[in-house]
């Protein structure tokens, strides 16, 4: 039977007859012809009230029931008291875990109230749900986004399946002292939230920065589909699941890309929402209903809306409920209310909740006070969760949300369930523990439980056999994380970038330089399908129009109109089996989406090659979670910060204008970040990061700074490229003019260091001292962050070791020693970043840096470079200021 499910009136009835008339013919439309007729009939009205500027429409927001009703429930195919048994050891072990480690150390934290909530909507997809990579079986698998807090009880499930033992959750947040660590063999320590960095064969996605997980999900998905569109990789029998939190809906990245992901009509993504209603301080939405505010804003986006509510304890109920009383209180109360019915007893909620009127008191008329605690909320059933899993597993055309009902820290009892503090709560006294385990009937020992021993079943026993059983049939476990892909090969250098390697001092900015390389590989047979270009809004301001052509912006229904330049050679295109990924002015969508392809080598088995190209402020200040997750992801691949620098955009002004990004870059360590000045220097840091990342398969990713400015591109120098990769060569040096008056002892000498676009004003500068009588020694500096890194290394060996600590020379401390004179260096970014080598300078070498520290502005280059002090006559003067 249907729940009643007639929402109170907001006006009053002035005419109850004609209402009731209207309520009859509707209710016989649908007994006669069915829900296809009487959604026909509404669609239509609604349009006919339109036409009519009635000033109405459907709200978007259901009764605060099951979208899924009885009737419509599929028969469970599980055994359900096993899985039950199942969940409730999860439960048990996940609990044991956390609370042992804070009793051994207070300081390491964890969460076990999120699990608690969330351990049936991650039970029912392992059993059911999550397919795992089975290669032997032609299946890649489904992702899975796990809700970080809930981290502890995927390592319980991992250690009933055989993956972790007792001893590695006995190490639980103690990724540095577990044996592992420290001797290499033993006990694994477990990281705290979802890190495949720090767990690279285990987990997949890092979910631990709320709002990263949704939003990267969305952006995977689209992946999948881009990959099955262009024919690279046939992706459409898998699915793309998140679980997720109410709370973490809040956070922008979680809701930025919800109608990107209705408008490719992504089907194969299903988010569940897990509505525990809390936060960590206490109600999401204390005086509203967190349910009813998502449900409006995914149906409004274009997703399909699940709402699961009510446990199947409800059914008789509702069944009962001919007046709809349940659904009128449901619509009155609020989140904050319903928290406190979570935290209360049976006795309670029959005095505040069914005796709020007399109809709901008839209804829990032969209901024990326990039986009331019991009931459950949609969320801890597993047939309601089965349901609704099949139903969004099922559904078409769009992407799917579930929204399920739970309560936080479900079965902690007095001490945590849905208790404002439950979410930081992990100790448990012996008393708490006992209640714990009589509340989901484990099979233990009081000392056991007093213990905090992991259970484990005997692998023989039904339950154990079950979950194998299960897992086998969905292809294996999960997550598990693979590292690697076959090797993708990258062409000859020269035969994308002669052009750039000889130069011959034509004119053009590195920006140019690299559309021109980006283009030339994209024509390579083997490298070329495999390359991912990726623009927010800026394609054209790159000079890349000409790929829309070459090449097509991508586009899940191709190209539904003539565009208004078709004739023009640099037309935009769009097509199905299109190459660019245009993302719109979104920076967050085109970063997930160039970690969606920057990770396609471990989540698909096929090595893709991304570049996002982008104003350089908006990268790193902007999308830097998203950047150190993709990191913690090990992702590969190339960012172009283009535009960059303080001073080389020009009249942009402030919030445009780049001074910091390789301060942001240089702290993540798998991060290689470059600055060149020169097209050629260029060639080779794209040269040796492809092949770093798709023939060796290193773990790292590219951070390039191109700039828009227009001037003489040299050759390169021969023999340079081993130096230009680790962060500096010598560009040339500059003799004084003649000067029969000085003696050799008074010759004044000085090293210029320059990076990015202030190199050429550093070579200006070496030109004027040349003529002042200085000899003048230049270095390219294309990394300060890898000479750092490498000064830092050296470093670090040398405390170490101190036998052949003089082999273990910092190679800027070499590359200087071939020079002579105070160091001086500009760049167009804070001097921070300059500063950062100091330490490994040699000797007894003053060093003074010029950058770009302060709010940027709007004028020319000549003016902000005079301004900020990094032009050639502000090297000049330092340089004598030294010298003088």
């Amino acid at each position: 039977m249907r729940e009643s499910t007639t929402p109170p009136s907001p006006e009053p009835d002035i005419d109850p007859q004609e209402t009731a008339e209207w309520r009859e013919a509707f209710d016989a439309l649908l007994a006669n012809h069915g829900p296809a007729r009487a959604r026909f009939m509404l669609d239509a009205l609604a349009r006919q009230a339109r036409s009519q500027r009635v000033g109405w429409q459907p709200e978007l927001a259901t009764p605060y029931v099951n979208t899924i009703g009885v009737d419509q429930q599929p028969v469970f195919p599980g055994d359900l008291a096993i899985e039950e048994r199942l969940a409730s050891l999860m439960r048990w072990n996940a609990l044991a875990m956390v609370v042992r480690a804070n009793q051994a150390y207070g300081e390491l934290g964890g969460h076990i109230a999120s699990y608690a909530s969330a351990a049936d909507l991650f039970e029912t997809g392992y059993n059911h749900f999550f397919h795992a990579r089975n290669e032997a079986r032609g299946h890649l698998g489904d992702l899975v986004f796990f809700q970080p807090h809930s981290a502890p009880g995927v390592y319980a499930r991992a250690f009933l399946e055989g993956r972790l033992s007792a001893e590695d959750l006995g190490y639980y947040r103690q990724e540095l002292t577990a044996p592992r660590a420290l001797t290499g063999q033993g006990a694994r320590g477990l990281c705290s939230y979802p890190h495949p960095y720090w767990m690279p064969d285990f987990w997949q996605f890092p979910t631990g920065s709320m709002g990263i997980g949704p939003i990267s999900s969305i952006y995977h998905a689209r992946f999948m589909r881009y990959l099955t569109h262009r024919q690279l990789l046939d992706c459409s029998a898998r699915k793309v699941w998140g679980v997720f939190g109410d709370g973490e809906m809040d956070e922008p990245e979680s809701m930025s890309a919800l109608t990107l992901a209705a408008r490719e009509g992504l089907d194969n993504l299903v988010w569940v929402v897990n509505c525990n209603l809390q936060r960590l301080d206490g109600p999401v939405r204390g005086n509203g209903r967190i349910i009813d505010e998502l449900e409006k804003l995914f149906a409004g986006a274009g997703w399909n809306v699940i709402k699961l509510i009510w446990g199947s304890d409800w059914d008789g109920l509702f069944a009962r409920d001919v007046g709809g009383a349940l659904t009128q209180v449901f619509a009155n109360t609020v989140d904050g209310q319903m928290q406190t019915f979570a935290a209360k007893d049976g006795r309670f909620n029959r005095d505040s909740f069914f005796g709020q009127n007399a109809e709901l008191a008839r209804l829990a008329q032969g209901l024990t006070d326990e039986q009331i605690d019991h009931l459950k909320r949609g969320g801890h059933d597993l047939v309601k969760i089965y349901a609704a899993y099949a139903a969004a597993a099922q559904h078409r055309g769009q992407p799917t949300v579930i929204l399920a009902h739970t309560k936080k820290g479900y079965g902690m009892g007095s001490s945590g369930q849905g208790r404002m503090t439950t979410h930081s709560h992990k100790k448990f006294d012996e008393a708490d523990l006992i209640a714990f385990r009589n509340r989901f009937n484990l099979p233990m020992s009081d000392e056991q439980v007093k213990n905090l021993v992991f259970y484990k079943p005997a692998e023989d026993s039904a339950e154990m056999r079950y979950l194998h059983q299960q897992r086998q049939k969905l292809g294996g476990f999960l997550p598990q994380r693979y590292a690697s892909a076959p090797v993708v090969l990258v062409p000859d250098m020269a035969s994308y970038a002669q052009f750039a390697l000889q130069a011959n001092d034509k004119e053009m900015s590195t920006t140019m330089a690299f559309v021109r390389m980006l283009g030339n590989l994209l024509k390579d047979p083997q490298l070329g399908p495999r390359v991912v270009p990726i623009v927010a809004d800026e394609a054209r301001t790159f000079g890349m129009a000409n790929l829309f052509k070459q090449v097509g912006i991508y586009s899940s229904v191709g190209q539904r109109y003539a565009p208004e330049d078709i004739g023009s050679v640099l037309s935009y295109r769009e097509a199905l089996d299109g190459q660019i990924l245009e993302e719109g002015i979104s920076e967050a969508g085109a970063l997930a989406s160039w970690t969606a392809a920057a990770t396609s080598y471990s989540v698909h088995g096929l090595a893709m090659l991304p570049f996002y190209i982008y104003y350089s402020m908006f990268g790193f200040q902007r999308v830097g979670d998203a950047i150190w997750a993709a990191a913690d992801q090990r992702a590969r691949g190339f960012l172009l910060g283009a535009t960059s620098g303080r001073t080389t955009l020009g009249g942009e002004g402030l919030q445009h204008q780049d001074g910091s990004s390789h301060l942001a870059a240089a702290t993540i360590p798998n991060c290689k970040a470059y600055d060149p000045a020169f097209a050629g220097e260029l060639a080779v840091i794209l040269d040796h990061g492809m092949r770093e990342m798709l023939v060796e398969q290193k773990d790292v990713f590219y951070y390039i700074t191109l700039m828009n400015e227009n001037y003489a591109q040299p050759d390169l120098p021969t023999g340079v490229a081993t130096d230009v990769i680790k962060g500096c060569y010598k560009l040339k040096s500059y003799q004084r003019l003649s000067d029969n008056d000085q003696s050799p002892e008074k010759l004044e000498n000085i090293t210029l260091l320059g990076s990015g676009a202030i190199l050429t004003e550093v070579i200006k500068a070496a030109q004027r001292l040349a003529a002042q009588g200085v000899n003048v020694t230049v270095f390219s500096i294309t990394s300060w962050s890898e000479l750092a890194r490498d000064g830092l290394a050296c470093s670090q060996r040398s405390a170490q070791d101190h036998a052949g600590a003089s082999d273990r020379v910092p190679f800027i401390t070499q590359q200087l020693q071939h020079s002579q004179g105070p160091i001086i260096a500009a760049t167009d970014y804070v001097r921070a970043v300059p500063e950062s080598i100091r330490a490994y300078l040699p000797a007894g070498r003053s060093y003074v840096t010029l950058g770009t520290d302060g709010f940027g502005c709007s004028d020319t280059r000549a003016a902000l470079r005079a301004h900020f002090g990094v032009d050639a006559s502000s090297v000049v003067a330092a340089a004598w200021a030294c010298l003088g």
